[in-house]
């Protein structure tokens, strides 16, 4: 069923409107946008490189004054202390995926953290190995499983098991993936999808396929690189396993931010097998230097080495505005906007775009996958050339990401207008 909201007239005037009204408008000026042509371009590309929080320079420079007024001895003088930096990060990254403090961390970059994750869940047997990934999955997902596979002596051939949409359709059904998991649960050791996909913007119904999953035994991961910042979710009460996600995207941290992770509470004592590093020790006894790990009994106890300071400081800018707004009332003015881009769309230029992206508000984020006739790599030259930043995918899809932090109504209006007359 489709989320109920209030629609934008399908008009400049209407975008107008929704502006003036847009509880959320102030945000925007909490951003860098680029321009071309001295004109600030309509940026729809947060689902690849989220804008720069205006106070993220500052919160380098903080750090980079104090490296150099105190040198090591920042580690417990500075400002904002080195030792401790990365535990500012615990509740507002937990208030955004649905999670206890202690059940995420913000370290390493996404990969390193699936990877050594994995390490830790997924256990294969020689009955219970096969790992489930969805069609479509980002690269990198991939490329983890089938290793992950192979290092455990398995030929990934066989136990990376791909669900992909129907035959005709552009997104994955739940029900086939329960029926997957009906079928050949006893034999699935870990199934790890990503939150929103990246190529089709679709949502999957986390808390469905957690349930379902973990009732035939199987391990539950989730790759939240397009859904952190991006959608609520509730980690701890849905009863994930773990989580992975990167700080890039709709969480501006900047190219290569420090990426995150999340560790269910039921785990921490549990004694699992993970590939240790210093800053995953027990803080009491970390500085004795004793050759022998005691892990922490929480999402800290997967950290390998001391935290990144100059990768945290943007994070912490941005952080800082999501705590003002709240997921929540980002999640409304997302539904929204993309609605406001998807009747736009239809209207103007129907006849020649697809959306791949789910029509239910609640199989989405925000994001549209427009499949476009003819299109290319020059349909999003001329775009940028025009002054609109969007991402394009190989053979014909342009990724459209309305995020609501800092995206307008009056920026999908001049979008869609661009995109009509560059068709045309």
């Amino acid at each position: 069923m489709q989320a109920i909201v209030d629609p934008v007239e399908l008009s400049e005037a209407g975008a107008r409107a929704a502006d003036a009204a847009d509880p959320l408008a102030h945000c925007r000026e909490r951003f860098r946008f680029p321009r071309i042509d001295g004109r600030e371009v309509v940026y729809l590309t947060g689902n690849s490189l989220g804008l720069q929080p205006r106070g993220a320079p500052d919160a380098v420079i903080q750090e980079l004054d104090d490296w150099a007024r105190l040198g090591v001895l920042g580690h417990h003088d500075a400002r904002d202390p080195w030792l401790t930096y990365h535990e500012q990060f615990r509740q507002p990254l937990a208030t955004l995926v649905g999670a206890l403090p202690h059940e995420v961390v913000a370290m390493n970059s996404l990969t390193v953290n699936l990877h050594l994750l994995m390490v830790s869940f997924y256990r294969p047997t020689p009955e219970r190995f096969k790992i489930v990934i969805e069609g479509g999955a980002f690269p990198s997902d991939s490329y983890a499983a089938q290793t992950q596979a192979s290092h455990h002596g398995f030929d990934p051939r066989e136990a990376v098991v791909v669900v992909g949409p129907r035959v005709g359709e552009a997104t994955i059904r739940t029900d086939d993936l329960e029926e997957l998991l009906e079928r050949e649960g006893d034999s699935i050791a870990l199934v790890m999808l990503s939150g929103v996909n990246y190529l089709t913007g679709q949502w999957f119904e986390m808390e469905r396929i957690t349930r379902s999953a973990r009732a035939h035994g199987c391990v539950v991961g989730w790759d939240l690189a397009h859904a952190v910042g991006n959608v609520p979710m509730r980690l701890h009460e849905w009863d994930v396993d773990f989580a992975v996600w990167c700080s890039y995207k709709y969480l501006n941290a900047g190219p290569g931010a420090v990426a995150g992770a999340f560790v269910h509470e039921r785990h921490a004592r549990a004694g699992l097998p993970r590939f240790a590093g210093w800053w995953g020790n027990d803080p009491s006894t970390r500085f004795e230097m004793q050759p022998d790990f005691v892990p922490r009994e929480d999402a800290d106890g997967w950290q390998l080495s001391n935290p990144p300071i100059l990768s945290l400081a943007p994070l912490k800018a941005s952080l800082a505005v999501f705590g003002e707004v709240g997921i929540e009332a980002l999640r409304a003015k997302s539904v929204r906007l993309t609605g406001f881009m998807e009747g736009l769309l239809a209207e103007r230029a129907g006849g020649r775009i697809a959306v791949n992206t789910p029509a239910d508000p609640a199989q989405r984020g925000a994001q549209l996958s427009l499949v476009v006739k003819g299109a290319g790599r020059e349909t999003r030259d001329r775009l940028e050339q025009a002054g609109v930043i969007v991402d394009f995918r190989e053979p014909n899809v342009i990724r459209a990401a309305p995020a609501p932090l800092y995206v307008s109504y009056a920026d999908v209006w001049r979008f869609v207008e661009t995109l009509q007359s560059v068709l045309t």
